[in-house]
């Protein structure tokens, strides 16, 4: 179940403790992730190897999974956040850096049956009102995948249908067979 607290600042919010499961701050709310479970941590793990074993090795883009992003007053946790490689933050040394202060350009989201589905969209939107080109709320339950487009035009799509990805990335998914990722 999803809990909420207090009202903070992002400064008074990135001073507290980390969590486990993290917790967010969407419009200056504490909002806990809800722990994953069987399928949500099958489609996450899937997920971002599917993604970064197009993506990574041509240094096209990264997917991490539950990554505090930080950007415009609000910390979000997305269950997989890609970020295209030149927006990578990294250190003069060249490293990644620990802070990601950006949005995603793609974010993902995959429902768990306590989360409240327009909760979830929600963030989604944030991000791409935000700058987020891409996002995707995976629900098990429906074996659906709501797309949420840059522009904030959203589509459902399920069974055979295509899912649309980052356009530099060489991979194309349908609904089915994300969810085929569930079955052994």
């Amino acid at each position: 179940m999803e809990t909420v607290t207090s009202f903070l600042s992002i400064d008074e919010f990135l001073q507290l403790p980390e969590t486990q499961p993290a917790s967010q701050l969407i419009d200056g709310q504490i909002i806990p992730k809800v722990m994953p479970q069987g399928e949500h941590s099958r489609l996450q793990y899937k997920l971002c190897s599917t993604i970064n074993e197009v993506a990574e090795n041509n240094r096209i883009a990264c997917a991490f999974p539950e990554l505090r992003c930080i950007f415009n007053d609000n910390v979000i946790v997305p269950d997989i956040s890609v970020f295209r490689w030149k927006r990578i933050p990294k250190t003069s040394s060249g490293r990644i850096a620990n802070r990601f202060n950006l949005y995603p350009d793609w974010s993902i989201e995959i429902l768990s049956p306590e989360q409240s589905q327009t909760k979830v969209l929600k963030k989604l939107l944030f991000c791409s009102q935000s700058g987020t080109e891409l996002g995707w709320l995976i629900d098990p339950d429906e074996e659906t995948i709501l797309i949420v487009f840059s522009e904030q035009k959203i589509r459902l799509l399920s069974g055979q249908e295509i899912l649309p990805i980052l356009s530099e990335l060489d991979l194309s998914l349908t609904v089915n067979e994300v969810f085929s990722w569930l079955n052994f």
